[in-house]
């Protein structure tokens, strides 16, 4: 609801040097590139506030991002764009949790959770997570990612994650039990299907950066982006869009160049691109009296018996996210089940992930995202071109990688090229922050 004491809106004008469509991480980085270059910069969106799919949720004082997320600090373009000491991250650990029959068995990476290496080696001596010579063969293809220079990673041969860990032997109790069920999360798939290049990105990306929420919530990241912006404007629908010409539900406006940063599925609709593929996942925001475990960790089903993908007790390592001494859990379905019977099975199913009853837990929030991640086909598509046309651009993670660092370096590029449209210098990137 609009605030009746809250001053107008400024009109929307009907010209500017550069119009961008779309207030998420990628319209942001655009217009965040372009601040400061004597350039009248309009950014609208339909949305009542910045961040696209990266958004928080207060309900009842606890804090719900839209879907369960992670920032990345790893991330080199975060690094070198986000004041991240003002973020106040939260960390969590590098360590998943596998439950297998009334048990539960913990990896972690040793460099970063060395309190963890006495669990996790009884937990390898109990046996379930797959055989010495999988485990090994899985260590090596991790590190094996952080020591290719990222060039080298993208210029390999590519097939399906799956097959390519079947080939090199990663195929038994191991990727059935923890690879897979973490992938399916960070993927929003359970085929193995998605580009083995990009998975071997981003376990690469985990194993270099510490994950971490913000203490506000990931809605954090883009208000950051977002302050000091001029020319942002939010509630304005874009109707359809040209090079040269917006049209919107407050008027039309001429640019010298336009940018559409808008969700993949928009964008291809607006400029009749081919459609993006999605894939859905859905989230459930519980809350406990209790914390059914301590761990800050994210917990997988090694038996898989039920809709649960993964599972993490947020307000464990993220403080701020709970407003009293009550637990949020955040838990991940595939697929785009919100509905009650699925709830009821993630319950049951989450008795024996955390060892205890959910009787008392109660639903705070259900997010029902379909268009969730953005689907990474084989082969991982080379960067594909931010510039359509002369005076159109267009930036998303579906132009990149589908990540946070992919978004923000899509719009980092289509600033360049507006730049280079208008035949102003294009500087450098910003140093990595120390």
């Amino acid at each position: 609801m609009t605030d009746p004491t809250a001053p107008p809106a400024p009109a929307l004008p009907s010209e500017a040097d550069v119009v961008i469509v779309g207030a998420g991480l990628a319209g942001l980085a655009c217009a965040r590139r372009l601040r400061g270059r004597n350039l009248n910069v309009v950014l609208i969106d339909a949305a009542e506030a910045v961040g696209g799919r990266v958004r928080t949720e207060m309900v009842n004082g606890f804090r719900c991002d839209r879907g369960f997320q992670l920032l990345n600090p790893g991330y080199p373009e975060v690094a070198r764009i986000l004041d991240l000491a003002s973020l106040r991250l939260q960390d969590f650990p590098a360590a998943v949790v596998v439950a297998i029959g009334n048990g539960r068995r913990t990896l972690a990476d040793p460099r970063r959770c060395p309190r963890l290496i006495p669990r996790m080696a009884g937990s390898l001596l109990h046996g379930g997570l797959g055989s010495l010579r999988e485990q090994a063969t899985f260590a090596r293809w991790a590190l094996n990612t952080t020591r290719k220079p990222v060039p080298v990673l993208r210029a390999e041969p590519d097939t399906g994650w799956g097959q390519a860990l079947s080939a090199q032997g990663i195929d038994g109790a191991l990727r059935d039990r923890v690879i897979q069920p973490f992938l399916t999360g960070v993927l929003g798939e359970n085929d193995g299907s998605s580009s083995h290049r990009f998975t071997q990105l981003l376990v690469r990306s985990f194993l270099r950066g510490t994950p971490a929420l913000p203490w506000r919530g990931m809605q954090a990241v883009p208000e950051q982006l977002a302050a000091g912006l001029p020319g942002l404007q939010l509630g304005i629908t874009a109707e359809s869009v040209r090079p040269g010409r917006v049209r919107t539900t407050a008027g039309e406006i001429t640019a010298r160049w336009v940018v559409v940063a808008t969700d993949p599925q928009s964008a291809a609709r607006m400029l009749q691109l081919p459609a993006v593929t999605m894939r859905p996942l859905t989230t459930f925001w519980h809350v406990s009296p209790e914390p059914p475990t301590r761990s800050g960790a994210l917990h997988v089903d090694g038996d898989h018996r039920g809709p649960v993908v993964n599972s993490i007790v947020i307000s464990n390592r993220a403080k701020s996210y709970s407003p009293d001494d009550r637990s949020l859990i955040a838990t991940t379905v595939l697929g785009s089940a919100g509905d009650q019977a699925t709830e009821r099975a993630a319950l049951t199913q989450l008795e024996k992930v955390y060892g205890g009853s959910t009787r008392w837990w109660e639903l705070m929030r259900r997010h029902v995202l379909p268009d969730a991640l953005t689907a990474v086909p084989v082969p991982l598509p080379a960067r594909l071109p931010v510039t359509l046309a002369d005076g159109l651009a267009i930036a998303g993670d579906h132009r990149d990688t589908a990540s946070i660092q992919g978004a923000l370096v899509s719009g980092r590029r289509a600033a360049d090229a507006v730049l280079a449209g208008l035949g102003l210098p294009v500087y450098a990137r910003e140093p990595l922050r120390a």
